[in-house]
């Protein structure tokens, strides 16, 4: 096979690159620490051409970019699509940002309080797991996409109509590395999970649920490494327990999207509280997505 496009999902903690022959079979692929949050301002340029495009040969390749490279700690700021929007549109605000390199938009719809709300990448990750089974496009989904601002989108008949974003995950590294919650351990201890889910309740009142993870420790008697398991199910439950509600969509199942392990942790939050749940590959998806969109933009 022959390589004719290189696709790249680049995201606030990481890149992962494929390229892909004209029929949009994967010829290599790799996976770099190069996340929007640890590069300095104008060196995105720099290092995808001395590190991505040589690591997969794919000098002088045309390249479709997602995610958090196309906002203003990326590349450059690419212009929101605003919903209800589906992919027609979505393909449509591709921008390039120089001869070879091309960034998909983002999303942009109406948050909490009249407050815009953002994304970038899980549009694309969604629109492949849309394209990926015509009943996909069929009626209403909820899909969920954990990650370090997880995603909560609405879908009716495979158009977006509105979502909502978490802090969770920041949140989380927040008080785990720099908070009097701060711990070195990496295990993951069940037992403590299901304890923080338990403490969310309904996810009201989360400052003060929040301190339970310390008062656990100094008052309590819990171990201090099971902090980081504890605080991982306080923060999960309490966004499992809102989002779908605030969404108006309370009780529908929810398709969680992305990594197995982190998709795990939310369907057990999601189980706890009677909500059905399906999984789907983050990767399989993010690339059909970008295909699709190449495509409609008769990229090779």
């Amino acid at each position: 096979m022959t390589a004719a496009l290189l696709v790249c999902d680049w995201g606030s903690t990481r890149l992962r690159a494929w390229t892909l022959d004209r029929a949009g079979e994967v010829v290599a692929h790799a996976a770099f620490a190069l996340g929007v949050n640890h590069l300095a301002p104008g060196e995105a340029a720099r290092r995808f051409d001395e590190e991505v495009r040589p690591s997969l040969g794919a000098h002088g390749l045309p390249a479709l970019l997602c995610g958090a490279i196309g906002s203003n700690v990326g590349w450059r700021a690419i212009p929101y699509v605003d919903c209800p929007t589906g992919l027609e549109q979505i393909a449509a605000g591709v921008t390039p940002v120089r001869d070879d390199v091309w960034i998909v938009p983002g999303l942009r719809c109406e948050g909490l309080g009249g407050v815009c709300d953002v994304l970038r990448g899980e549009e694309t990750k969604a629109l492949g797991w849309l394209g990926l089974d015509p009943d996909h496009r069929r009626g209403r989904r909820l899909v969920c996409q954990p990650g370090t601002h997880p995603k909560w989108l609405a879908v009716e008949d495979g158009r977006f109509v509105r979502f909502l974003s978490a802090f969770t995950g920041e949140l989380f590294a927040t008080l785990s590395e720099h908070s009097i919650l701060r711990n070195d351990s990496e295990a993951h201890d069940p037992a403590a999970f299901e304890a923080g889910l338990a403490a969310a309740a309904d996810g009201d009142a989360l400052l003060n649920r929040l301190y339970t993870a310390r008062s656990r420790v100094a008052g309590g008697g819990a171990a201090p490494e099971s902090t980081g398991s504890y605080l991982s199910g306080l923060l999960i439950g309490a966004e499992v327990a809102a989002t779908p509600r605030l969404l108006g969509l309370d009780g529908e199942l929810v398709v969680l999207l992305g990594d197995k392990p982190a998709c795990d942790r939310y369907a057990m939050a999601m189980n706890r509280r009677g909500i059905a749940t399906s999984h789907a590959d983050g990767d399989t998806a993010v690339l059909a997505g970008l295909v699709s969109i190449a495509r409609l933009r008769g990229l090779p």
